[in-house]
């Protein structure tokens, strides 16, 4: 008897793809989260190097400061506490992004049903513990 060709099993494509596409997006954005990082960080430096400028200059003078695009000349010391508030700003981002970072590698992991990375998830020690393990040392 012949019953004619066998079905083989094959994957619904229209869910392969769907899957695919998924990875695909949740991969462009962590790609995107890491060149914010990046641009922040380069952000950072150069706040930061305003703020070394401003310390070792020994005049106490009106600078000029950009903004947008306009140059405002105000006090050093205003000056020096919105850099400093910038500063600050600029390392929440960071902390921000780098935090919503690590779920989404991890989602992105599953997908591909990797296994997790070990220490990935750790987090530092809080002041407290830090005192409660010196003491007990």
């Amino acid at each position: 008897m012949n019953a004619g060709p066998a079905k083989s099993e094959q994957p619904d494509t229209g869910l392969l793809i769907e899957h695919l596409t998924q990875i695909e997006g949740l991969a462009e954005s962590i790609l995107a989260d890491k060149q914010k990082l990046i641009n922040l960080d380069r952000q950072r430096n150069k706040t930061r190097e305003a703020i070394r400028i401003l310390q070792k200059d020994k005049s106490s003078e009106k600078k000029w400061v950009c903004y947008g695009n306009m140059f405002i000349k105000m006090e050093k010391r205003k000056v020096s506490r919105l850099l400093d508030k910038d500063f600050d700003e600029i390392e929440k981002e960071m902390a921000s992004t780098r935090s919503e970072l690590k779920p989404k590698m991890s989602q992105l992991r599953d997908m591909e049903h990797e296994e997790d990375i070990q220490g990935f998830n750790l987090q530092p020690l809080s002041a407290d513990e830090l005192n409660s393990l010196k003491d007990l040392l």
